[in-house]
């Protein structure tokens, strides 16, 4: 049991560090820049915590930011919980708004990725996810014995459901607190914060997407933004975008002033 739970946590913060280091503050948002080879470093665990295309989700993920809590939002919690909790990867393709083509020009010129998108088919790329994950744990089991393949089996999948839950959870406003008059329903939720590695810090994320750390006041325990500072020390990182709370303060005043201008 503690051979388990240690190969199970060690996988769960691999992955889910993946997911939040290498998909969104990486690929989805370019917070920072790395060489190519610690970019798939951090995209791999993601890719086999069940996350699917690179491209596919960081398009998706645009789209969220372009279109927050509209129709247009491919998984807002105003439109239905079911949709934007799964709901929305049983699509066939993406809508008409959503063009990788378009929005993911950058991640299209990558030959893995490519591959990996299959053109645009959900289906033929998920199977590819699916299919290579699975790989990956029966070669576990072959190597290493059962223990190890189970637990980072679930490993997998219980990071899988981190940004899966995050979309629902960190967009209804009752359940977090709002810093930052953002005009859609993000929050911070401390404890989403803690298991997605720092993403839920969401209204803050929201108010500064390019920004590579998310937790900014003292208690928004940030392990993303740690790992990405750590790569800085280390020279793995070239360019780091921070936005600080005071940035942020700023950036809002003048908003105020300028919409009250507008009204005068």
């Amino acid at each position: 049991m503690i051979e388990f739970m240690a190969v199970f946590l060690i996988c769960y913060i691999w992955h889910t560090l993946g997911i939040t280091v290498g998909y969104h503050r990486l690929l989805s948002h370019c917070s920072f820049t790395c060489p190519k080879w610690v970019e798939y470093f951090w995209v791999l665990p993601g890719y086999l915590a069940f996350e699917g295309s690179p491209i596919w989700w960081a398009t998706i993920h645009r789209a969220h930011h372009r279109y927050t809590d509209t129709a247009l939002d491919p998984h807002s919690p105003k439109y239905g919980m079911g949709n934007a909790h799964a709901g929305w990867l049983m699509h066939r393709g993406y809508a008409n708004h959503i063009n990788p083509n378009t929005q993911s020009k950058d991640l299209l010129k990558d030959p893995v990725y490519r591959f990996l998108e299959q053109g645009g088919v959900w289906h033929r790329a998920h199977f590819i996810t699916f299919f290579i994950g699975v790989t990956f744990r029966l070669l576990i089991l072959f190597f290493f014995g059962w223990i190890p393949a189970l637990a980072s089996l679930l490993a997998g999948f219980a990071a899988l459901q981190i940004p899966l839950m995050l979309n629902v959870v960190c967009h209804i406003p009752k359940l977090g607190y709002k810093t930052y008059a953002t005009g859609d329903d993000s929050v911070n939720v401390w404890w989403v914060g803690i298991l997605a590695m720092g993403e839920g810090w969401h209204n803050n994320h929201h108010a500064s997407p390019g920004s590579a750390k998310s937790g900014l006041l003292p208690w928004e325990f940030d392990l993303a933004w740690l790992t990405i500072s750590l790569m800085k020390k280390l020279k793995l990182v070239h360019r780091v975008n921070v936005c600080t709370v005071e940035e942020l303060v700023g950036k809002q005043k003048n908003q105020i002033k300028q919409s009250l201008s507008l009204q005068a």
